[in-house]
């Protein structure tokens, strides 16, 4: 396969392999034959392994959709009718957990703290302390928006000392930055096939504890499509996803893992820092400001401030039309475009956009 290969510096969908792509081309199979139940089985349980979840304890529920339905089936399927929903929010993804939360009248907190910064621990702390009736904090581990990591583990064990149940948007961190969830205080986290893994759009998967599942299932029903429990007992009594899945995209994320597995966890993070610390020379050496401060990133996303008479559109096109894609920023409080670290790059990848990138602003 002659493919084009271009460069995407955006928050994902990533640039993936030539393999992955070749990935989906597979023989036609009905969804609901059981070979195609065992291969999503399969992928489940591979799933669990990049996040050391215990498969007794741990269980993998997959949807049809980009990330953001693993946000909506957590937020509409783990509150209790006479619970709360904790939103630790700082950024322009956990925000959207809050405007679903608000879509499915789920009674919640939405806790807001500065978008170019960390929560205030102290704070989190004094308002489960306040609201007994919390039962589970939401909080999104990367803000994809800035680049900034959240301390979800001091935010799961706060949560966890108060009684509730700790979620976690990993959506942009799941096997990019290497963790085990125990250790994070996590007991549901989630992403999707076109992030970390570097897989293809349209698979996303909630990782939960069984236990929080179980105990979920005298929860309001508050959506169909999204519903979490049903999904999950769906397929452990069937075999089968409750309605079609992406058939060809579960063959690339399949591949995709293979992918994952024999690069492993270390060195895929260690190629990741090596394409960030080359966007940050790159940024230096042109003079061009970082909004967050290093300290606080996450070491995969940078939000860039424009410079004087910038025109990102201009600047955009020039960069795609030679094989580049750099993406706008989420930043309320000041224009910023993106940069990032995802996907099947290098350093060299960084090097090569560079040059192109100030050609365009010469341009």
């Amino acid at each position: 396969m002659d493919i084009k290969r271009n460069i995407l510096l955006n928050p994902g969908p990533a640039t993936t392999t030539d393999t992955v792509k070749r990935a989906q081309l597979v023989p036609d199979i009905c969804p609901r034959e059981r070979e195609f139940g065992e291969l999503m089985r399969e992928l489940g349980t591979d799933l669990l392994k990049v996040v050391h979840a215990d498969p007794a304890d741990w269980t993998t529920v997959l949807f049809c959709g980009s990330g953001t339905i693993a946000m909506d089936a957590c937020v509409s399927s783990l509150i209790p009718a006479d619970g709360k929903l904790l939103i630790v929010n700082n950024g322009a993804y956990s925000a959207r957990a809050a405007e679903m939360a608000r879509a499915y009248s789920v009674p919640h907190i939405d806790l807001k703290f500065p978008i170019d910064g960390l929560p205030d621990l102290d704070v989190v702390e004094q308002t489960l302390r306040e609201h007994p009736e919390i039962a589970a904090v939401y909080t999104t581990h990367q803000e994809t928006g800035t680049g900034i990591l959240n301390p979800v583990r001091e935010i799961g064990a706060l949560a966890h000392a108060h009684g509730a149940v700790m979620i976690a948007d990993t959506i942009s961190t799941y096997a990019m930055i290497p963790f085990t969830a125990d250790d994070m205080n996590i007991d549901v986290c989630m992403s999707s096939a076109q992030k970390g893994i570097q897989g293809m759009t349209g698979l996303s998967y909630v990782l939960a504890k069984k236990s929080v599942l179980n105990a979920a299932k005298a929860y309001p029903v508050r959506s169909y499509y999204t519903n979490l429990i049903m999904q999950y007992e769906g397929f452990e009594q069937t075999g089968e996803m409750r309605f079609t899945p992406p058939v060809q995209t579960v063959y690339a994320a399949k591949r995709a893992l293979a992918e994952y597995f024999a690069e492993g966890a270390s060195k895929k993070w260690a190629r990741h820092t090596r394409t960030i610390e080359a966007i940050h020379e790159g940024l230096e050496r042109l003079g061009l400001k970082e909004a967050i401060p290093r300290a606080i990133q996450s070491g995969l996303v940078v939000a860039v401030e424009y410079p004087a008479d910038f025109d990102f559109l201009r600047v955009h096109d020039y960069c795609y039309e030679r094989g580049y894609t750099i993406y706008p920023g989420k930043m309320q409080t000041s224009s910023t475009f993106r940069l990032c670290a995802l996907g099947a790059i290098d350093a060299p990848d960084i090097a090569g956009f560079f040059r192109v990138f100030e050609e365009a602003l010469k341009a």
